[in-house]
């Protein structure tokens, strides 16, 4: 069963295939129960997911896992990865578990692990159970007497709910505000309606009927248009898209166009600046965030911290740092203030509050830069290394003397997808069409030779 298992947020591939069949989820539930047992008291693990039809395979093999190892299971049924992290810390677990491949379609799943605090793993840890799954397990599990026990929670939805409204001033109401909340038949289908009501609104719910299949499709914040025409249809103030697991969010004004994590991020951190809430001079992000973003804090007096790719990432740079705002331009926007890791709903509810203080449209609030002219690709692989390949190398080499320094240049292998992303940016969009352009066909090339 030997292989690789983590990426770059998880375990993640296509349901009952190699890494996410049954047998894997078993054994890494096994390998993270033994990980995190600390003393002699009951241990515990949190264990959420999302809408997906394989949830139900992968939540039962992890469920074997972790009992065989001697945790109790707390079972939170499909619930937004942001509640996960909080419940580990609020029910005092040893473990916290998402079962969900976030933005994919519902044929992939995937596993999220975090530890005590709330916190996703580190690589370190990540590596340590990935050193357990292909070794003799068995012989560290829990004695007869000593296996764990599993059991629904109830009451998660209601604790979640609470946390996100306590992450406004008691004061506050959006009432006034017509809002669409598209759930992306996803984890938050339930929760996000009921809290954006719960707190004034007035709410038009789209895709929040999941059917075991439908989880992302045409919908949420990786297909916004829908969420687009319903903005348009209703007359709302604002349009909020979800993904499967509610960890990331993308905004729509109300003219119906979309605003990006990127554009989220300079709206916080430019009101959380005034207000003197802004820990750390500055906002963390990833490389793939536009240039844009950078000059507009840079006028700020503000620095944008750079990251590999992946919210995890971003938030252990705003740990060590001491940094409480972060994000990626995907919607991933991580406000350590209040959680442990991104959280699409809380992010939309600062944006909210911003239009409630401020009285003004979303359109006028949020438009806080003019991205530079960016331009992403993917290539599809199948096996290799083009990445390696002379041509390539060459073809890259030539991209970044083309951009100077005016520009920047990201290649990058997928951490969850079989692909290759290429993205360049600069002021002259002509020129960065030009250099993906070249750089993709290269790839290409190199791709069908192998």
């Amino acid at each position: 069963m030997a292989g690789s298992y983590f990426g770059t947020d998880g375990i993640r591939g296509r349901a009952n295939r190699f890494p996410m069949t049954a047998e894997v989820a078993m054994r890494v539930g096994m390998a993270a129960g033994l990980s995190f047992q600390r003393g002699s008291h009951r241990h515990r693990v949190v264990l959420g997911k999302d809408t997906r039809l394989s949830g139900y395979m992968i939540e039962n093999a992890m469920v074997a896992g972790l009992c065989a190892a001697g945790m109790d299971v707390f079972l939170l049924g499909p619930i937004p990865t942001p509640a996960v992290a909080m419940l580990v810390r609020s029910l005092r677990a040893d473990i916290g578990v998402m079962i969900s491949a976030s933005h994919n379609p519902y044929y992939d799943n995937g596993i999220k692990l975090f530890g005590p605090d709330g916190y996703k793993l580190s690589d370190e840890i990540e590596e340590r159970i990935e050193g357990m799954l292909d070794k003799d397990i068995e012989l560290a599990l829990a004695d007869s007497d000593g296996l764990g026990r599993a059991k629904r929670v109830d009451g998660v939805h209601d604790r979640y709910i609470e946390f996100a409204k306590r992450t406004l001033p008691r004061s506050m109401s959006l009432s006034g505000l017509r809002i669409v909340v598209d759930c992306a038949n996803g984890a938050a289908y339930k929760v996000a309606p009921e809290a954006l009501w719960e707190l004034g609104a007035d709410v038009v719910a789209l895709n929040v009927d999941p059917n075991g299949f439908n989880i992302n499709k045409e919908c949420g914040s990786t297909h916004p248009a829908g969420l687009q025409k319903k903005v348009h249809e209703v007359r709302a103030d604002i349009g909020i898209a979800l993904d499967g697991d509610a960890d990331r969010v993308v905004i729509v004004d109300e003219n119906g166009a979309i605003v990006d994590g990127d554009q989220i991020m300079a709206l916080i951190a430019e009101s959380w600046q005034q207000s003197g809430r802004l820990a750390g001079g500055g906002v963390v992000s990833t490389v793939m965030s536009n240039l844009g973003l950078e000059r507009f804090l840079g006028d700020m007096n503000l620095q944008l911290h750079r990251t590999k790719v992946g919210d995890r990432y971003v938030v252990e740079h705003m740990r060590a740092h001491g940094l409480n705002v972060g994000g990626e331009q995907s919607g991933h926007i991580v406000l350590s203030d209040f959680s442990t890791t991104g959280d699409g709903l809380v992010s939309a509810l600062q944006v909210l509050a911003c239009i409630k203080r401020q009285n003004r449209p979303v359109s006028e609030l949020s438009k806080k830069f003019e991205p530079v002219p960016q331009l992403l690709k993917n290539v599809h692989i199948s096996g290799g290394k083009p990445l390696e390949e002379a041509p390539v190398k060459a073809a890259i080499e030539d991209a970044r003397h083309r951009l100077g320094k005016a520009g920047r240049l990201v290649i990058r292998p997928s951490g969850t997808e079989p692909l290759i992303r290429v993205m360049a940016e600069g002021d002259d969009q002509q020129l960065v069409e030009a250099v993906v352009n070249d750089i993709v066909e290269v790839i290409s090339e190199a791709r069908s030779a192998a």
